[in-house]
């Protein structure tokens, strides 16, 4: 009974990445509006993505030094399970990932509502809250499916005879809250580095 309610998360987290996908493709069927609606679309979208490129670079650094220092716990000292390293650095990709596909998705999302809303305040809300729910959906179903993957793989990868049940459920969530260190460490940076960023654009636009 309890194996087959596991299989419930897995197949929620694709369920909510189908959702995402579904919502965005019906987004993009949307039309963005006038030439020049689409022009500074496109100003916006080419800045975003500037930003995400800049973060990421400083973020990956980041990951890499404490990456390391998780390495030498694991390997050097042995105060850390082996898979907590690679733990930490899926759920950083992860986050940044959703992150990415968040920022892309709002972009693209801003013309088309605007342009929705023309018409009525009902298609732009439309368009608005599918695309919103993107983002949602996408960290949901990646989140869950990133922890069913790592349950299952440390559940058949550690030998039952090698250690206690409570042994081998300790290293389990151990491996399993270093996933969500390392989406939550990138979710810092993506919260910080993102105020200051439209911060600086309030800034500038108000010089301007």
């Amino acid at each position: 009974m309890e194996q087959t309610l596991f299989w419930l998360v897995p197949a929620s987290s694709i369920l909510a990445l189908v959702f995402a996908w579904y919502f965005h493709r019906q987004m993009m069927q949307e039309s963005e509006g006038t030439p020049q609606m689409m022009k500074i679309a496109a100003a916006v979208r080419k800045g975003a993505m500037s930003y995400l490129k800049q973060q990421y670079k400083i973020v990956g650094i980041v990951f890499v030094c404490l990456a390391v220092m998780f390495a030498i716990m694991a390997y050097g000292f042995h105060v850390q399970n082996a898979w907590v390293p690679v733990a930490f650095l899926t759920g950083g990709f992860f986050s940044g990932l959703s992150g990415y596909l968040g920022m892309k998705t709002a972009t693209y999302a801003s013309a088309r509502t605007a342009h929705a809303a023309r018409k009525s305040l009902n298609s732009g809300l439309r368009i608005a809250f599918r695309s919103g729910a993107v983002m949602g959906l996408v960290v949901v179903g990646l989140g869950l499916l990133d922890i069913s993957f790592w349950y299952l793989l440390l559940n058949a990868v550690i030998p039952a005879d090698a250690i206690t049940p409570t042994q081998k459920l300790c290293v389990i969530t151990t491996t399993m809250l270093t996933f969500g260190m390392g989406a939550s460490t990138q979710a810092l940076f993506a919260r910080v580095g993102g105020g200051i960023y439209t911060k600086a654009a309030d800034v500038g636009a108000d010089l301007v």
